[in-house]
């Protein structure tokens, strides 16, 4: 039987570069080379697109691999011409059976990327456009589980050009401080600040407006972090649940990819009603967001007797040695290999079966 060809997209434009290269070298390691022919393929922080051939010689060779796959190669044309001659958009054109997207943040986890395989109609691993979308943008992600019903932490909401002094009057008033500062549309902690103070809270909200137009804040939560890893596109599954103990004062960038202060403990010591729960709800946020394929969501066990609150969904989360969703599934019986598997396998599944309907309308 022929393998699959499978296409790594990795890189990207978003400050999250370099944690989508460490996660390609992590997902290229445990592919089965007997049942998938890897096809890397880099995208520069300035928005190139690479034959990673570099890349693909380690690949092929069997190689050690290094930290992360070299963003480097010959500018994408075959997929063009592939597609000039064959007149069309389709995995046939782009020589694919299915890709594998890696690239987080935004112009990667955002519905961007995916809106382009979607014109392209080729099988891709994760959400589709609009839960992509949803799920990356912390304030419309934020209204679709109010929406739904499902406890949030409180938050207001800035976009950059308001007037800044009015609303840190609000934050002040309505949530107070210490509350924490995000960029609404990025991951990994980047540009997340934890503002103990006024003073603080415009520092804060300024460095978020590097990253973006739309700034959320958040009251601070006492309490335990907990992750689900949820699986699956028609009946998702729930992965045991996990604890994350951030080794500084939240769950920095830092701790995720450089230092590994952070303590990852799975399974998380929770009580089977606690875990029940929380892997019910873990579902919910899934289908709120409109989510397929894969997510992880992360929760905060609030001590203030509020129990658990959505903190937020992550639809390409981090696959890394390290990272929280693939060691979520081993403990909950899945290996890494097996859990690459069923992504793909999904993928293609759920590609028929969109495309068997005339609409093809937006998921």
């Amino acid at each position: 039987m022929s393998r699959l060809r499978v296409m790594l997209i990795f890189g990207g434009r978003s400050a999250e570069h370099d944690v989508s290269r460490v996660t390609a070298v992590s997902v290229a390691r445990a592919l089965d080379p007997d049942r998938y022919e890897v096809i890397p393929v880099a995208i520069t922080q300035d928005g190139r697109w690479l034959d990673a051939s570099e890349a693909r010689a380690l690949i092929s060779a069997d190689a050690a691999l290094p930290e992360g796959l070299p963003v480097s190669g010959e500018a994408l044309t075959t997929i063009g011409a592939a597609i000039a001659e064959s007149g069309e958009l389709s995995a046939e054109a782009f020589g694919v059976d299915v890709v594998f997207p890696l690239v987080h943040g935004p112009f990667g986890e955002d519905g961007t990327l995916q809106g382009l395989l979607e014109l392209a109609d080729i099988p891709y691993v994760g959400s589709g456009v609009l839960g992509s979308a949803v799920g990356m943008d912390k304030v419309m992600m934020k209204r679709a589980l109010v929406a739904c019903g499902i406890d949030v932490a409180d938050w207001l909401e800035f976009r950059d050009g308001e007037d800044i002094g009015i609303f840190c009057e609000s934050v002040a008033a309505e949530l107070g401080f210490p509350c924490f500062v995000k960029p609404a549309n990025m991951g990994s902690s980047v540009g997340v600040s934890k503002a103990k103070n006024e003073a603080e809270l415009l520092d804060a909200i300024d460095l978020a407006t590097r990253y973006d137009e739309w700034v959320l804040v958040e009251e601070a939560i006492t309490g335990r972090e907990i992750e689900v890893a949820v699986l699956g596109d028609l009946d998702p599954k729930a992965s045991r649940p996990g604890e994350v103990v951030p080794g500084a004062e939240f769950y920095t960038y830092a701790d995720k990819y450089e230092d590994g202060a952070a303590q990852l403990i799975a399974p998380a010591e929770l009580t089977s009603l606690e875990e029940v729960e929380v892997r019910a709800l873990a579902l919910e946020a899934f289908a709120a967001c409109r989510l397929a394929g894969m997510a992880r969501v992360d929760f905060f066990l609030a001590t203030e007797g509020r129990g658990f609150l959505v903190n937020e969904v992550n639809t390409i989360p981090g696959f890394t040695p390290i990272s929280m969703y693939p060691r979520l599934w081993g403990v909950s019986g899945i290996d890494y290999p097996a859990l690459l598997d069923q992504l793909i396998e999904t993928a293609i599944a759920r590609h028929a079966r969109r495309a068997s309907r005339a609409g093809r309308a937006r998921d």
